[in-house]
């Protein structure tokens, strides 16, 4: 009868027996006799831990299709059948159509990387010799053994994986929610006329959230969670100070109607509706749906007071980023003038979402007004760059 880990451990033609393969195969034959792994289990760990182990997902097909070949869910160390020996076509057939170049790629990454041995025949032929009894006395093929060696290691390394992974979900969560309070903590104070820096205070906001890489780790992200919780404490400190302030900043005829806006922002809303009077702000761009600027621009929905569901609303926004953004008032109007009010906010939406990458927002929309004024700007080259971006940020 075949025992676990008996030889040949060496490969058959010309490939060469490595320090790997040998270290592997002693954990197989030191696995004490009776130990058992359920094979789907271990596979499920596999799969988790799969990034750090480098084994690619079609790898992880060819794993699957070996281990189906097994009859029990359960294997066990010092088992006489743990050698599986499908031919190629099998093989092939439960891999779903591999090509035969392919299976033997990926079957050389499972031996490499300590999931298989192989098991090869004098002529390098999967087959098993059966004795009188019909048991198996010797198989050749893919030895299951590092599946039950490993899986110890196995589990640790998938709940290593799941811990980290829950970490950045609390570190995303938390980011994600710091950020939209810090924002809409500066528009709340910019609307309460308060008289403090705020485009100093968005400037460093920026350049915090500017330090996120495209594929953040936890660790990557503690620090700049850290100050961007510092800074919306400063911010929230501000607010809370300045509470009597913002009535006296503000005209008296207005003052009533600005502290409402900045303790309720329904209020502010209904304020804003009431103000912006002319009809040309609320007419839509033409053929650019809302939708599509929001899904090529969406910082500016953190801005919002409520959510944006119209042009009026987008343009309430824009006025609140403008000054953020150290857009002057000339050159706002200067845009709104040439271009028109709503087609001057679709711009403002883009800057804001291009962050730091755009070293003078006010310098940049001047240059497109004097593009726009000459024929030579149009929106929707530059929304499609745009959502072109967003799409491969989120595919790297």
């Amino acid at each position: 009868m075949q025992e676990l880990g008996q030889t040949p451990c060496s490969p058959f033609g010309n490939r060469g027996l490595s320090r790997g393969t040998l270290r592997i195969n002693a954990l197989v034959r030191e696995c004490p006799r009776g130990t058992s792994a359920h094979k789907w289990k271990v596979f499920r760990d596999i799969s988790a831990a799969r990034s750090a182990l480098g084994v690619p997902d079609r790898a992880l097909i060819v794993l699957s299709a070996l281990l189906s070949f097994h009859p029990d869910a359960v294997l066990t160390a010092g088992s006489p059948d743990l050698v599986v020996y499908p031919s190629n076509r099998y093989l092939s057939l439960r891999s779903h159509g591999m090509a035969a170049s392919t299976l033997r790629r990926h079957l050389a990454v499972l031996v490499a990387h300590g999931l298989i041995l192989r098991r090869d025949s004098p002529n390098g032929k999967r087959f098993a010799r059966k004795s009188v009894d019909g048991g198996v006395e010797v198989a050749y093929g893919f030895d299951l053994g590092p599946i039950i060696a490993r899986a110890s290691e196995f589990d640790r390394m998938a709940r290593q994986i799941e811990e980290e992974v829950r970490l950045l979900r609390n570190r995303r969560q938390r980011f994600t929610v710091l950020r939209r309070d810090v924002v809409k903590m500066i528009a709340a104070g910019i609307e309460a006329n308060l008289p403090i820096d705020w485009l100093a205070l968005h400037g460093e906001y920026q350049t915090i959230v500017a330090r996120v890489p495209r594929t953040p780790t936890a660790e990557v992200l503690d620090p700049i969670v850290i100050e961007l919780q510092e800074l919306a404490d400063r911010v929230l400190n501000i607010l809370e100070s300045n509470l009597g302030e913002a009535r006296t900043t503000t005209a008296p005829n207005d003052s009533e109607a600005a502290t409402g806006a900045f303790l309720n922002p329904a209020a502010a809303n209904a304020v804003l509706s009431i103000e912006a009077e002319p009809d040309h702000r609320t007419v839509r761009p033409d053929n650019v749906p809302l939708r599509v600027v929001l899904e090529a621009c969406p910082d500016i929905i953190d801005y919002a007071r409520d959510q944006i569901r119209s042009y009026r609303d987008l343009l309430s926004t824009a006025a609140i980023v403008r000054p953020m953004l150290g857009i002057s008032p000339s050159a706002w109007e200067e845009a709104g003038t040439t271009m028109g009010e709503t087609q001057a906010a679709i711009v403002v939406a883009a800057i804001l979402q291009r962050g730091v990458a755009i070293k003078n927002p006010g310098g940049y929309l001047r240059n497109l007004t004097r593009r726009a004024a000459a024929g030579q700007f149009s929106m929707w080259p530059m929304l499609m760059a745009m959502s072109a971006r967003r799409l491969k940020e989120r595919s790297a």
